[in-house]
């Protein structure tokens, strides 16, 4: 059974990691790092299956592709954590000659991370090529991504999520991070999604939804539920609802944090409402 506590008290400690990262540099995207961090928590720590060391590869193993690359903090802090590489290499985020470059890439090598992203609306694509390769190899571990919901106004995705139902792409899991805001505003306001469920299910799709995407026993369960639905003919699609700079109750519910840093008085303010569980770096 997993331990909720630990997976909670580690939600906190990279809570803590995101808001250090990003105000260290004055540059970064804390609000959609906060959001997903209970899924990304979880995702590493009980949901995947990986192999103990990193290889680009990831044959007989899991594999996760974040799409929406700007919430690179939480993937990082997570990697991080997850002993990918040393804690204290958060010290180096968005720095010159980094390995943590504001979006993920590739060339530095960094584990973890097999593509460059935060160009949106191309890791659908790459997720579905993952995808056939490993049914190509045989291989019977599953393909996980995840999108912003604002990022699906790209027409890439609809283009791919076409494509996946089409040719019964049964390992793969997309998560869409439904938190309602995006650079400019809500998505409501920006170009309104619709309904996203009904679309993903009329492009034939299997859809379930996480209601509140911001509690680890809700995240767990859903994708426990989502891994049960793969194999079956059909791609599968989590509608993760979450609240877009959760944790720190002045960046919340709003999209003026999307790409904002805290200032120092702020910083203080987010790490006093999340205090430290297993160390800062």
């Amino acid at each position: 059974m997993p331990n909720i506590q630990h997976l909670e008290d580690l939600t906190t400690q990279v809570r803590r990691d995101i808001l250090r990262m990003v105000h260290k540099v004055n540059s970064g995207h804390p609000g959609g790092s906060l959001g997903c961090t209970e899924f990304f928590v979880s995702l590493y720590s009980e949901i995947m299956e990986t192999k103990d060391h990193f290889d680009m590869d990831g044959k007989d193993e899991d594999i996760f592709f974040l799409s929406n690359g700007h919430i690179s903090p939480v993937f990082y802090s997570v990697l991080a954590r997850s002993g990918y590489f040393d804690v204290d290499e958060l010290n180096t985020f968005r720095l010159l000659d980094s390995r943590l470059q504001g979006h993920p890439t590739t060339h530095e090598g960094l584990p973890g991370v097999r593509i460059a992203s935060g160009s949106l609306g191309q890791g659908m694509s790459v997720a579905i090529g993952a995808a056939e390769a490993k049914k190509l190899n045989g291989d019977t571990h599953l393909i996980y991504s995840l999108h912003g919901d604002g990022e699906l106004q790209e027409g890439q995705n609809w283009e791919a999520i076409m494509y996946a139902a089409g040719n019964k792409i049964d390992n793969l899991i997309s998560t869409i991070d439904l938190n309602g805001q995006q650079i400019d505003g809500s998505t409501e306001n920006v170009l309104p999604l619709g309904n996203v469920k009904a679309k993903f299910e009329a492009f034939g799709w299997i859809v379930l939804e996480i209601e509140n995407g911001n509690s680890i026993e809700a995240v767990l369960n859903g994708m426990a539920k989502a891994k049960d639905k793969t194999g079956n003919g059909k791609p599968v699609c989590v509608l993760l609802k979450t609240v877009m700079g959760n944790g720190v109750d002045f960046m919340m519910h709003t999209h003026a944090w999307h790409g904002k840093a805290p200032n120092d008085e702020q910083l203080e303010i987010g790490l006093a409402q999340n205090p430290e569980t297993l160390g800062d770096y």
